[in-house]
């Protein structure tokens, strides 16, 4: 339902803790088999989303989602009234595993390398920042509709393409309230408001 004021509303929520090991150490080819036992993850089943989470989302009669398992799952059990709308559009911006002889890293650290280096060209057979920027645009234009037509749209997808999505949005004039970080249930608002009647 469109809000009175005509403000609009989009919460950006990352997924739950998904069910895999978070810090095993290991090599590059390690890292590289641990990218897609990642993607194939399911949430985590003592990963619950806190209370005022809930309460946020209480009242929508629908949810965004990325198609990943833990992103569709956690999003099933912050808000199993909603209708659930699963879209790849929103699915993370992906990592490749650089070949990196000798050198054993914790996968935070892998993640972080592989970011830089992803940022620096380094994405063989993966989506570039060029395209994943473009994918973040059309994902705050499909999240902006929405809150528009209901006056708050939410989404359950994932840290850095939240934040890719965010930065879209306050190009886009919203406010935002919070702030992205690598956190479980990560929730940050935005918000724009409507032309004064």
């Amino acid at each position: 339902m469109t809000q009175a004021d005509g403000r609009s509303r989009i919460i950006l929520i990352r997924h739950g803790q998904p069910a895999i090991a978070l810090r095993p150490r290991t090599g590059h080819a390690g890292f590289a088999e641990y990218i897609d036992a990642y993607e194939a993850a399911g949430l985590d089943p003592e990963s619950l989303p806190p209370e005022e989470l809930r309460d946020l989302v209480r009242e929508l009669d629908a949810v965004f989602a990325s198609d990943r398992p833990r992103s569709t799952q956690s999003a099933r059990v912050l808000a199993p009234h909603a209708d659930l709308v699963v879209d790849p559009l929103f699915a993370e911006a992906p990592l490749a595993s650089p070949r990196i002889p000798l050198l054993r890293m914790r996968v935070p650290k892998w993640a972080v390398v592989s970011r830089f280096l992803w940022h620096l060209g380094f994405h063989p057979g993966i989506e570039n920042p060029r395209q994943a920027r473009e994918r973040a645009v059309r994902a705050a234009e499909m999240l902006t509709a929405a809150a528009r037509h209901r006056g708050t749209a939410a989404l359950v997808a994932h840290g850095y393409f939240n934040w890719m999505i965010g930065r879209e949005l306050k190009r886009r004039g919203f406010s935002r309230t919070g702030s992205h970080q690598a956190r479980y249930w990560n929730t940050v608002i935005y918000e724009h408001q409507g032309p004064k009647r």
